[in-house]
């Protein structure tokens, strides 16, 4: 089984949970689009699967939808500079992410921050109350090695190169120019800190906001699937989303707490899943409420070659 290509590492990623909510894909979709996409890791899943002809990656950080966009259009000439950025690590590699970051917070050029993203700690950006990032270097790693994120590059853009499109709008202003024939997912910012500054977004939403422009979809009978809140062991994360909204809740078992097991419990993360009225009808099935974990080891399962058999001879 091949892994799923990802040079962007980014917390909250939901590529772990992709095989689950690729079950929920209709058939036939002409577009999906990601008005949240992050790291755009369930457009790059969707692809490899071939459930979708055409991708609209948006995200409102700027530098990370440039970052896709490269990674998709100019895959070769952004491996290069990772390996050359990479190597200039050595001797001193926090100086040299230090140097980097400084760089980044004053140009946004999205090729420092694919360096920055591979070493920071656990992959999670951290911005200050001026919205430059603060993340510090993890220092027991120093980041993806250059061969792996070359065949990480080289996969995704095998897979979204000349089908996607990338920009950094509001997401109000995304899903006002979808269609009955797109497919929305949705991943907005953690709920529970919605409406305010925090360091883990580059900007939150506002909940009640978000909740009338739910209603709009569902007036317009669109199809769209939310990743919303969630609970560890007793201790929930946000609200549910209301029940006025008419949307089918499922809960995903994303495996056990990383932080609990620090604190020697043994708590399970469950993460939710809500899909629109308009989709279950066109699904035709009844969902599963409840899902195991899945596995991390995720085939691409389509006809034609696989990304890796795809690269360059060189990679």
């Amino acid at each position: 089984m091949l892994k799923l290509p990802h040079p962007i590492q980014y917390q909250g990623s939901k590529r772990n949970l992709a095989p689950v909510i690729l079950r929920y894909f209709p058939k036939g979709i002409n577009r999906l689009v990601e008005p949240f996409a992050g790291s755009a890791a369930i457009s790059v899943a969707a692809a490899a699967k071939n459930l979708v002809k055409r991708f609209w990656i948006n995200d409102l950080n700027q530098p990370l939808t440039e970052l896709l966009k490269l990674v998709s259009e100019q895959p070769e000439e952004l491996a290069v500079f990772y390996e050359q950025l990479w190597n200039q690590q050595h001797p001193d590699s926090l100086d040299h992410f230090y140097r980097v970051r400084d760089e980044f917070n004053k140009t946004q050029d999205p090729r420092l921050f694919l360096y920055l993203l591979s070493r920071c700690v656990k992959g999670s950006v951290r911005y200050n109350a001026l919205g430059l990032l603060n993340q510090s270097p993890d220092k027991r790693r120093q980041g993806t090695r250059p061969e792996t994120m070359r065949k990480n590059i080289m996969g995704v853009a095998y897979l979204l190169q000349g089908k996607a499109e990338f920009t950094s709008l509001d997401y109000r202003q995304v899903i006002n120019s979808v269609d009955q024939n797109d497919l929305i997912y949705m991943d907005p910012p953690y709920q529970g800190v919605c409406g305010n500054r925090d360091a883990r977004y580059y900007a939150g939403i506002s909940h009640t906001e978000f909740i009338n422009e739910l209603e709009k979809l569902n007036a317009r009978k669109l199809q769209f699937i939310i990743s919303y809140d969630g609970r560890r062991g007793d201790k929930t994360f946000g609200e549910y989303l209301p029940v006025n909204l008419n949307m089918t809740r499922i809960e995903i078992e994303a495996g056990r707490s990383s932080q609990s097991t620090l604190l020697g419990l043994h708590e399970v993360t469950f993460e939710s899943l809500y899909l629109s009225p308009a989709l279950i009808e066109r699904l035709h099935i009844k969902p599963i409420n409840h899902h195991k974990p899945v596995d991390q080891q995720y085939s691409l399962f389509e006809p034609r070659q696989s990304y890796e058999q795809a690269l360059p001879s060189s990679a």
